[in-house]
């Protein structure tokens, strides 16, 4: 099958939309079929054309951004060039311009369009209005001419306001680890020192793109409790805070005015050889995620609990329910600095995580393998349908 992935950006890229396109074409190839990626490029200097783990990467010159979305003025001439070859695109949201396009190419071709609806799409002042503009508008349309809509878990039919009308087309795929890749492993102490973790008191870790568009992962309410801790803790962990972003320096001067700089470091971008040392090398991998609305699934608790290492998150976090019952970690009140404090000093110092109860999460019930091979009989689903009302 030919298959057309639109994420807004693409591997090396690193976000969530971007490991879940990277991973699901990866497993896609594997089975066999042909998968194309039209993106932006997220750096001048990222290669036009490219082939990725055997997936076709065809990168766009960027004008600008808009939000989290790059606007690529090439973009509807090669969607409807590519669009004409696909039996089947898949594109993704909350990214408004590539998703947009994508339904709409996929309307003048003929091609039956996936769209995976990762979370919604809202903004703060001025973005707000902005968002709500979009979304009782291209919104609607971009979900009225997608064949399926695929969210990664089934709560957010719930919590999304804007998917209730399309309820008979939204259809629940998760997201997936692999468990090969991220597995815990034994770091000597160069390679913690390297990696930054200390050698006289807990370290945590944290991950995710910092910028103005995450904010909902909960870095500002972590850096809060690790201000708390710093006030009344014996001893206060330490926190590596993972990922690049215009708001990296905004964080950075938070830690500073909260008197915290000698307890965390911001790491910047992490190199793929890293990661899992990092994950499998911290005592609590943490996310204190604040908003159901904005949070989709949270993958990096995945490949944290595939790591061997314990978390703390909140409910809004797809995988929430299956830590607290198997004993894999904690969950906090949303955006409750000081909760979020007392679980990390009580976790320290008292529980007793199973983590390979944690790995067994991972194996079972979220593996990548899994989600294409649904993804694969959805396609085949709507490619038949497209068919029969085509002919």
């Amino acid at each position: 099958m030919e298959i057309l992935q639109t994420p807004v950006r693409f591997y090396p890229y690193i976000g969530g939309v971007e490991s879940y396109v990277h991973n699901i074409a990866k497993k896609h190839v594997a089975s066999g079929h042909s998968v194309s990626v039209v993106c932006a490029k997220a750096k001048p200097e990222s290669k036009k054309r490219e082939v990725i783990d055997g997936i076709t990467v065809r990168r766009l010159a960027s004008i600008g951004q808009i939000a989290n979305t790059n606007i690529t003025p090439a973009l509807p001439t090669v969607l409807l060039e590519e669009a004409r070859k696909a039996e089947v695109i898949h594109t993704h949201l909350p990214t408004p311009w590539s998703a947009d396009l994508s339904v709409l190419a996929g309307a003048v071709t003929g091609t039956p369009v996936v769209v995976t609806y990762h979370n919604d799409i809202i903004g703060d002042g001025l973005a707000d209005y902005v968002a709500t503009a979009y979304n009782r508008t291209m919104l609607q349309l971009v979900l009225r001419l997608a064949d399926r809509i695929i969210v990664t878990q089934s709560d957010y039919l719930k919590n999304s306001k804007h998917l209730d009308s399309y309820a008979e087309k939204v259809r629940v795929i998760q997201n997936g680890v692999n468990v090969e890749q991220f597995r815990p492993v034994e770091l000597n102490s160069e390679e913690r020192k390297r990696l930054g973790f200390a050698s006289d008191r807990p370290t945590l870790f944290f991950l995710s793109v910092l910028d103005g568009h995450h904010g909902y992962k909960g870095l500002d309410v972590l850096l809060e409790s690790i201000a708390r801790l710093n006030k009344k803790a014996d001893i206060v962990p330490k926190l590596l805070v993972g990922g690049g972003g215009d708001a990296h320096s905004r964080y950075k001067q938070q830690a500073t005015k909260l008197g915290i700089d000698d307890h965390v470091e911001f790491i910047g971008r992490i190199p793929d050889e890293d990661l899992v040392s990092l994950y499998s090398g911290a005592d609590l991998f943490v996310l204190p995620s604040k908003s159901s609305d904005q949070e989709g699934f949270g993958l990096v608790v995945l490949e944290a609990l595939a790591c061997g290492t314990p978390v703390i998150t909140t409910d809004v976090v797809g995988v929430s329910d299956e830590i607290v019952a198997n004993n894999a970690g904690r969950l906090v009140a949303a955006g409750d600095s000081k909760a979020l404090a007392e679980s990390i000093t009580d976790s320290l110092e008292n529980a007793k995580f199973d983590t390979e109860r944690g790995r067994e999460i991972c194996r079972k019930q979220y593996s990548w393998e899994a989600s294409a091979t649904e993804l694969e009989r959805l396609y085949y689903e709507i490619a038949e349908e497209s068919a029969a009302n085509s002919s």
